[in-house]
């Protein structure tokens, strides 16, 4: 079956709608300029980083059922891309239901994942894969009975929320309820749930990038795999990671069956960041977006073709070839402060060493804790690439408007 895109900004132009506008959905955005993709990308906020490189840019709460629906009426893409969770996801049944567009991998995909209930549900208790014991909870009483039903110490995620906001390790019963009011503040609603995770006793996290395409030839989904990635986090959030993670044979091949499972439960083609407890040659699911992963950046620097360069590909109807070239590492770039208009100087002492490189996000506002960028690092293994990205990030100076002003003087 032939793939036919037209020419952006004609009557032949394909056009793909992204919902959210960081800087995943940046990398998304250029890797489909390059096919000639017409690309419009909405955000909450204006100057969003995706909103840089698209042809159009929309500023919209994408929450809103009736902003949304007008949005999709007036731009009539073929494909919508939800890169956030904070969506009216109803929006997305209805426009696919009437077949409208299609909806990135797949409106159910992106229901069930828009919050961790749906998407622990369908694991645990409809596919039977292997996670945590975790209960959910709404109201404080219900928090303090889950916490202790589960023990000590557990997680404590708001089931809708994102990169560690209103996550905490709740060590003993005393750190219940300043647990359950941080929670309150990171989710993406006022009165959020919550899910508790018992602790489980693992050796490391990895990311599995897992990859729906079309077969050119016969049509059919096939699913792809990348090689595993180990991230570090602080507080939920990553910070570095690299490939490949070193594990089992054994434990591979439970990842893969796992992933395999959870995404084709999912359904539609695309990127799937499947994430994943690992001990040994035992495997726990924890999580999935179905949208390229943050730490996935490290494929920048580590494969033939990018988490996004496989997205981009496999939605479109595409070849996909998930190969790795080389053993590859990303390190964070945090704002430090708070304040906008910034600007980033010793950029290159930064980049000395030849194999490395950087990604300034050019988000208008930083946080203390915001990430503004990202280094990767290539070497002979991920210990020395590690080494080589947090070293390159470290000296990545971020000022504000008057300090870089000053040093101009």
């Amino acid at each position: 079956m032939s793939v036919i895109l037209g020419t952006p900004l004609q009557s032949s132009a394909f056009k793909v709608l992204l919902l959210g506008s960081g800087e995943l959905g940046k990398e998304v955005v250029i890797s489909l300029q390059r096919l000639g993709v017409e690309v419009h990308a909405a955000d909450r906020y204006p100057q969003a980083p995706a909103m840089q490189v698209a042809h159009f840019a929309y500023c919209i709460d994408m929450t809103d059922k009736t902003q949304l629906q007008q949005l999709i009426q007036d731009v009539q893409p073929q494909l919508i891309i939800p890169e956030i969770e904070a969506i009216a996801t109803e929006v997305l049944i209805d426009i696919e239901k009437q077949n409208i567009a299609t909806v990135i991998p797949s409106a159910k995909a992106v229901n069930l994942t828009m919050n961790r209930e749906g998407i622990r549900v369908l694991a645990a208790e409809e596919l039977g894969l292997p996670t945590s014991a975790y209960r959910f909870a709404d109201s404080l009483e219900s928090f303090k009975a889950a916490c202790d039903d589960i023990g000590y110490p557990n997680f404590v995620k708001p089931v809708m929320s994102s990169s560690g906001k209103g996550q905490s390790r709740v060590k003993a019963f005393a750190e219940v309820e300043a647990a359950w009011q941080y929670a309150q503040t990171g989710g993406r609603v006022k009165q959020t749930k919550v899910i508790v995770e018992a602790q489980i006793d693992f050796d490391f996290e990895i990311t599995l990038l897992t990859v729906r395409a079309k077969n050119p030839e016969t049509a059919i989904i096939e699913t792809h795999f990348c090689d595993p990635i180990g991230h570090r986090q602080v507080d939920g959030d990553y910070v570095e990671s690299w490939q490949p993670q070193q594990m089992s044979a054994t434990a591979l091949t439970e990842a893969k069956r796992i992933a395999d499972k959870v995404t084709t439960a999912l359904g539609g083609c695309g990127v799937f960041g499947v994430e994943l407890f690992i001990k040994g040659d035992q495997v726990w699911f924890s999580e999935v977006s179905p949208r390229p992963h943050d730490t996935g950046l490290v494929t920048l620097a580590s494969q033939f073709q990018s988490e996004f360069e496989l997205h981009a590909r496999a939605i479109l109807g595409l070849n996909v070839n998930t190969s790795r070239h080389s053993q590859a590492a990303s390190a964070v770039i945090y704002a430090g402060v708070d304040a906008n208009n910034l600007s980033y100087a010793n950029l290159n002492m930064a980049l000395q060493h030849p194999d490395t490189d950087l990604r300034l996000f050019g988000k208008p506002e930083g946080f203390k804790r915001r990430r503004m960028g990202v280094v990767t690092a290539r070497a002979e293994n991920t210990e020395q690439a590690r080494t080589l990205a947090k070293q390159a990030a470290d000296l990545v100076q971020v000022q504000t408007h008057q300090e870089a002003n000053s040093s101009l003087g």
